[in-house]
């Protein structure tokens, strides 16, 4: 049975869960999908605890506080969300409508599209050593779900980037050992961050290596031993637990590639004033969307989800003049929101 909406949103990261909330506020009902099994995005699936310091007067929280705060503030607008589901097929019907279908079938007739999923879905980039995929999610991990997880264990961690040293610092005070693994000593993290990875290293608690993984050994079916090789070809075997991995992330456009919206270098390009793409109806926010003077922030995102809100608003209503109400004082926001009038 397809599913009758205003607004499909392709993505529930920060800027999409926004969208929901500024469409509501203009009376528009969205419907929301994405790929991953919850709501919070990439950000939430594999930076949960990382801190977020940008959000306005909010000093700090991390990636599943701002999910939670989120999903609480759309509340009042009962979004229908769609996950462990990618969108796989979007047509244009006619002037006024799409059609939109998922991996699992579920069927939409939406008037507008808004496309908040990122820069696609991230992969990470694997540890390119033969046979160590038999280990992925057991020994070798690509992102951290649960610290205590790796507490009191023996571990490796490969990288050279923000995550690399986040997790190193997050990891040593509690970890039996700890060994960090990179190519150079050339980094690309913050160098507040390095600083304490040396701290960490002075005191004992880290052991900095250059090198990569070339090989590994196993015993009864449990990876017990890395062996690295440094520049000048020397080989260091190292007894670990579990080997944290933070190559980096490769995107992947997936779909967003077929849907007949112009593409710039992996990123949609929209306008400034509606954040609308090429295919008239069809909008982007995040960091998929692209032009002149973006910057790639959570805080952006959530200016261009209003913008763009108003912009379907009235395309959807085009005899209609749209009114800026503010929360504050509208009988209309309040009423919306549920919220008793002061």
């Amino acid at each position: 049975m397809t599913i009758q909406t205003d607004v499909v949103i392709v993505g529930a990261g920060p800027c999409g869960l926004f969208q929901v909330f500024e469409l509501g506020l203009l009376g528009l009902k969205a419907h929301i999908v994405d790929a991953l099994e919850h709501a919070g995005g990439q950000c939430a699936e594999l930076y949960p605890d990382k801190p977020i310091y940008d959000i306005p007067a909010i000093p700090m929280c991390n990636a599943i506080e701002l999910v939670d705060r989120l999903k609480e503030q759309i509340a009042p607008f009962d979004p229908t969300y769609h996950l462990d589901e990618q969108v796989t097929e979007l047509a244009v019907l006619d002037e006024e409508r799409f059609f939109v279908k998922t991996s699992k079938g579920t069927e939409f007739e939406t008037r507008a599209v808004v496309i908040a999923g990122g820069v696609g879905s991230f992969q990470p980039m694997p540890l390119r050593v033969k046979g160590i995929e038999d280990f992925i999610d057991r020994q070798v991990f690509y992102r951290v779900k649960d610290p205590s997880q790796h507490h009191g264990k023996d571990l490796l961690v490969l990288g050279g980037g923000d995550s690399a040293f986040d997790w190193v610092n997050e990891l040593a005070p509690h970890a039996r050992s700890i060994t960090m693994v990179h190519r150079s000593d050339k980094f690309r993290a913050a160098p507040a961050s390095v600083d304490k990875m040396r701290q960490f290293e002075a005191e004992g608690r880290v052991k900095f290596m250059i090198g990569n993984c070339v090989d590994f050994t196993a015993d009864s079916g449990d990876l017990n031993t890395l062996h690295v090789r440094h520049p000048d070809e020397s080989i260091t075997d190292l007894d670990i637990d579990h080997a944290l991995v933070f190559f980096g992330l490769s995107p992947k456009l997936g779909p967003i590639a077929e849907w007949g919206v112009e593409l710039e270098k992996n990123q949609i390009p929209t306008d400034t004033e509606r954040f609308e793409t090429n295919v008239p109806g069809i909008y982007a926010i995040g960091d998929i969307a692209t032009y002149p003077g973006k910057k790639k922030l959570i805080l952006s995102g959530f200016h261009e989800a209003a913008l763009a809100a108003f912009a379907i608003k009235a395309r959807l209503n085009p005899d209609e003049k749209v009114h800026l109400q503010y929360t504050t004082t509208s009988p209309i926001m309040h009423e919306r929101l549920g919220v008793a009038a002061s």
